[in-house]
């Protein structure tokens, strides 16, 4: 085996050779693990099974928030639908230690979230907290 530091001063090779010299038994190490790595990658094409049960627990869960806002503008307190007039009455009283959970469709405009973040201010809702999936 070959040891891993260079050769001594006396075996007549130069600083470059001698360096060279001992830096090979490491470049063939780092070789073989990058040809196992790449082997170990290819065994299976096939992506990981999705576990018995999740898909469901997936549709059937939604989101802990206080107000669910639909693509569509639409708001729901509770289960009920309500309207812009019933909507600080049916929502929680706002608290400095919690903030208001909104979960809104991701289809949700831009205009439509700053309408109803607009209105939750004049009800005295400084802190929110908007809920998001993560992109699939």
């Amino acid at each position: 085996m070959t040891d891993l530091v260079p050769p001594p001063a006396t075996s007549g090779k130069g600083l470059l050779e001698r360096v060279e010299d001992a830096l090979l038994p490491l470049i063939n190490l780092v070789f073989l693990l990058l040809m196992f790595f790449i082997v170990a990658g290819q065994l299976t094409e096939d992506p990981l099974p999705e576990l018995p049960g999740s898909a469901q627990l997936k549709e059937e869960r939604a989101p802990e928030a206080d107000l669910m806002v639909k693509a569509d503008g639409s708001w729901t307190v509770g289960g009920e639908t309500v309207s812009r007039d019933r909507l600080l009455a049916s929502l929680p009283e706002p608290e400095e230690q919690a903030s208001l959970r909104i979960a809104a469709d991701q289809g949700l405009t831009m205009a439509d979230l700053e309408d109803l973040l607009g209105l939750l201010e004049t009800g005295g809702y400084t802190d929110v907290l908007l809920l998001t999936e993560p992109g699939a």
